[in-house]
């Protein structure tokens, strides 16, 4: 289906839960949330009804977020029964990767084909601070996880705050000399109402470009076809290295997807507060919430940097990383 600015929508982003193991400081307060009531959240058959009405939309991709995903009970039953739907043609998941040495084997048996992995620095110092409770062993070992399961693709997506990792950006980029994996830098967005991240903290991803000149941009760009990193590769390299930048090269033009909180709220911007309720309503219904949501998809988000944050109206964990 298309939206009224002739953007094809193929891709839902589905949150399972807002809930999370960590506490990362640019996502999360830490003292969590508030935790969601059972009659107030998604329940698993209207997840799965909810991805249904989506493909009768033409959406193929199906993207799990969180919170942490993972540390949802019935996760493996959900990612199994919404890969079994007809027209979804990718089931991916987002995760810190910490729970990934025992779920990567029955993620990929019930039907996960690409993983991405939240890792926001190499230091398990800094990993324990930034995350507040966090062992970087733990999320390392959920690296290697995914990448002996045999997923069609793992990358890596580190959050690039001055100050605090972009003296690591060397080493990470490294890491696709090592590994067949794509690691991608993501522009550090001010979706939180607090101060801990001043305006330093907001580094354009071009500065991945100036400490590695030796990255090598890819031929096959597909921004048009939804594709939101611009992809680079140091020359050998196993794997690959993305720029995901937000504020400094927007991408709202290729923009190709909805988001679907836990608690059944459609996003049609995630830097929008605009959200539609499907809570409680049969396939048919959810589908014309779905094609209004799509409709209602602006042009491009509002004005997005240091000085002027997000209108999402929500924390990144109750929206869906």
């Amino acid at each position: 289906m298309q939206d009224k600015y002739g953007r094809t929508i193929t891709y839902m982003r589905l949150s399972v839960t807002d809930l999370c193991n960590l506490r990362c400081r640019y996502c999360m307060p830490e003292e969590g949330v508030e935790k969601l009531t059972h009659p107030e959240m998604l329940t698993e058959d209207e997840m799965v009804d909810a991805v249904q009405a989506a493909a009768d939309l033409g959406i193929s991709k199906i993207r799990i977020t969180g919170g942490e995903p993972l540390v949802k009970k019935n996760i493996l039953s959900v990612c199994g029964r919404i890969g079994q739907i007809e027209g979804i043609e990718e089931t991916a998941i987002t995760t810190n990767g910490t729970l990934l040495p025992t779920l990567a084997v029955p993620l990929r048996k019930a039907g996960i084909s690409r993983i991405n992995i939240s890792l926001d620095t190499l230091d398990p110092d800094k990993y324990a601070f930034m995350t507040r409770r966090g062992r970087f062993e733990e999320a390392w070992a959920g690296v290697m996880s995914a990448l002996e399961a045999g997923f069609d693709k793992v990358k890596l997506n580190a959050v690039l705050i001055g100050g605090f990792n972009d003296d690591e950006i060397e080493e990470m980029v490294d890491l696709t000399r090592q590994y067949p994996l794509d690691m991608r830098f993501i522009e550090l967005m001010p979706m939180l109402q607090d101060d801990e991240f001043g305006q330093s903290a907001h580094i354009s991803g071009d500065e991945v470009l100036r400490r590695v000149p030796d990255l090598q941009p890819l031929s096959e760009q597909t921004l048009m076809s939804g594709q939101v990193a611009r992809m680079y590769r140091l020359p050998g390299a196993r794997g690959r290295v993305g720029l995901i930048d937000p504020l400094s090269h927007t991408f709202c033009s290729a923009c190709n997807r909805i988001r679907l909180t836990a608690d059944g709220k459609l996003k049609p911007c995630l830097h929008s507060s605009q959200e539609i309720s499907i809570k409680g309503l049969d396939i048919d219904s959810m589908r014309e919430k779905m094609r209004e949501a799509i409709m209602a998809k602006p042009q491009e988000h509002g004005e997005l940097n240091a000085g002027h944050r997000s209108e999402a109206g929500r924390q990144m964990n109750q929206i869906g990383g």
